[in-house]
């Protein structure tokens, strides 16, 4: 069975650091590309960032271009997002998906499988 598990959410000041996992079981992440999403409560799922499979490009959103970093640890087969600098406009819950393209996407009908999301909580 195909599943994508989120963890690291929780409760930090804003200018605080998280690092958010995404841990594949049943299938190699490194053949997918990788998309974190984001939703927060009355607003659309936004896309926040993305890896391509087998050691392709990154691409991340603007609007968290030079303090989120998305990377891969092919041995544990997980996928991580390291958030730094971070604002109280980042809460929301964070979703992890799995594409079976090679270059990673924005688009979140273009990805396959979903976690079940980990809330990231930015308040002082």
């Amino acid at each position: 069975q195909l599943q994508l598990v989120e963890s690291g959410g929780g409760l930090v000041h804003p200018g605080g650091s998280l690092r958010l996992s995404c841990a594949a079981s049943g299938f190699t992440l490194d053949d997918y590309a990788i998309g974190w999403f984001r939703q927060a409560p009355g607003k659309e799922r936004e896309w926040v960032s993305c890896i391509s499979s087998a050691g392709g490009p990154t691409k991340d959103a603007d609007s968290v271009k030079g303090r989120f970093t998305i990377s891969r640890d092919n041995a544990k087969n997980t996928v991580y997002l390291q958030m730094n600098r971070l604002k109280p406009e980042d809460t929301a819950v964070y979703y992890c998906a799995a594409s079976n393209g090679y270059l990673c996407t924005h688009y979140f009908y273009s990805y396959h499988y979903w976690g079940q999301g980990t809330q990231v909580t930015v308040s002082s």
